[in-house]
């Protein structure tokens, strides 16, 4: 099924499950999908397996939006305790979305099932009436089953599941890899058909030089080793440390949760010369999650970097902001220069990401798809080097292979089943518009909010804070704090959240 069918049949309020190989366009149809959607008027929950893949998406995890936590089964009071304003947000969805969905225990989607029935008063309908739309690929990450606690496989053997027989949008085109061999080798291993050949072509990728790639980003299993050669690298860089520190916005427990979520550091540290990682797709596509790039140097007002990719391309990256959103309510955010240092990731931050080039480490891979999930980062095999392999890395779930047959096998059903839907994707892409032009020239723009707000965007002082506090107690309104401060109302506005949190400010 193309990407175009696939978003018409979600978006004539079908539940679907949208898979499909790493490269497929899942996270684009999906992103495409909320859009329409709230464009609509609908009201999209748009959830998550954890709380990195919900932070791509703006989104909370499906354990806080349907407030069953860490519970394996519901407690004999857990309606009585879930707080009105959960039921609310429940209650007024008109759309679930969950991600990362090969994460998630089979029990746990018949527990959202249980709590989404219940709240909405409609017993007699799968998730209570709720469009449901799953996302996420059987071969990558597995439900994990930890002693002591309940075990539990994939969705596609819960009871919720059977009930709401999802519509099967099984994305089999390829927008990633540009390798037909490599592209080979990924589909054997997701077929569970790894050859001599295959293994061969990549044995013969271990210490593999990459001619034209003087820094390459290295993935590893464990986050020991991450850790360690990125400081090491930036350690041995004699150059200016620069530091940016991330601003924040909402319930401290919100924060909390978001930070974890999100692969921007709390400070980031950079000098030039440092190899650095995009960690969000820009919004005039000038790089997306994932490009690589090296410090060139610092803008002399702002001093933030200025970076030359991989291909070349020289660009300033200016702060970026990520959200955690429940329903339509924001509970958090935070705002960060959106990059990593990159001479190293895990390979379970890197799910998600293109990458032009790596050095990947699987002698130490110890879950079926692990390997599958770091080689399909990269588009061509001479594209990547490998420091180790290991059996397991070559390894996928023979229950995943199960799966992938049956999914496959309905996807060509319902793919017939919603052919008449083909002649409204045709429509649909030939009446989308030019996008909405967004302005990137940064210094531009800041030099213009700087004529009304001189210290806008500028670093907080303890004595800022203290000032700002001392203003709001003593009953100033927010144009006169402004003008005190120097501060845009945005601003100002978001740093009294963080102080007092969301509901204590007033104005």
């Amino acid at each position: 099924m193309n990407q175009a069918l696939a978003l018409e049949i979600m978006l004539s309020g079908q539940s679907v499950l949208l898979t499909g190989a790493a490269g497929s366009g899942k996270t684009y149809v999906l992103g495409e999908f909320i859009r329409h959607s709230k464009a609509a008027g609908k009201s999209v929950a748009v959830t998550a397996t954890t709380g990195l893949a919900a932070s791509h998406l703006g989104g909370v995890t499906i354990h806080a939006w349907s407030g069953m936590g860490i519970h394996h089964e519901l407690p004999r009071n857990f309606f009585g305790n879930l707080t009105k304003a959960r039921q609310e947000t429940i209650a007024k969805a008109d759309i679930l979305i969950i991600d990362e969905i090969s994460i998630l225990h089979d029990y746990r989607l018949d527990i959202v099932d249980q709590i989404t029935r219940k709240v909405r008063a409609k017993k007699d309908q799968p998730f209570g009436g709720l469009q449901v739309v799953l996302c996420g690929d059987f071969f990558q990450l597995p439900p994990v089953n930890r002693s002591g606690e309940k075990a539990g496989g994939f969705v596609v053997g819960s009871e919720s599941w059977q009930t709401l027989d999802p519509v099967i949008c099984y994305l089999e085109e390829q927008h990633r890899q540009d390798d037909a061999a490599f592209l080979e080798i990924l589909n054997a291993l997701r077929a569970g058909d790894i050859r001599r050949r295959h293994a061969e072509q990549l044995l013969s990728r271990l210490k593999a030089e990459l001619p034209g790639h003087n820094e390459i980003a290295e993935l590893h299993t464990v986050n020991v080793d991450v850790d360690a050669i990125n400081n090491a690298r930036l350690n041995d860089l004699k150059t200016t440390a620069y530091r940016y520190r991330m601003i924040t916005t909402g319930g401290e427990n919100y924060v909390e949760t978001l930070k974890r979520s999100c692969l921007a550091p709390e400070e980031l540290v950079l000098k030039e010369g440092a190899l650095v990682m995009c960690v969000k797709n820009s919004p005039d596509k000038k790089y997306i999650n994932g490009s690589l790039g090296t410090v060139i140097g610092f803008e002399t007002e702002t001093n933030y970097p200025k970076i030359t990719l991989m291909n070349g391309r020289e660009l300033t990256i200016t702060p970026e902001s990520w959200e955690l959103r429940d329903g339509d309510k924001k509970r958090a955010g935070i705002t960060q220069v959106p990059l990593r240092l990159a001479w190293a990731i895990t390979i379970h931050k890197s799910q998600g990401m293109t990458l032009d080039a790596a050095r990947i480490d699987l002698s130490r891979a110890f879950v079926e798809g692990m390997g599958y999930v770091a080689l399909s980062r990269v588009r061509r095999l001479d594209a990547l080097s490998l420091n180790g392999l290991n059996n397991m890395a070559l390894k996928v779930s023979q229950s995943a292979l199960e799966i992938d047959k049956n999914l496959r096998d309905k996807a060509s059903l319902d793919r017939v089943k919603f052919a008449h839907l083909e002649s409204l994707a045709a429509e649909r892409k030939q009446k989308t518009g030019p996008q909405q032009k967004s302005s990137s020239d940064w210094s531009e723009r800041l030099a213009k909010v700087r004529q009304q707000y001189p210290r806008a965007f500028r670093p907080w002082a303890k004595a800022d804070d203290q000032k700002l506090l001392d203003l709001y107690k003593n009953g100033g309104d927010l144009k006169a704090i402004c003008a005190a401060l120097q501060r845009q109302p945005g601003g100002i506005k978001a740093r009294l959240k963080k102080h007092l949190g969301e509901d204590m400010v007033k104005f």
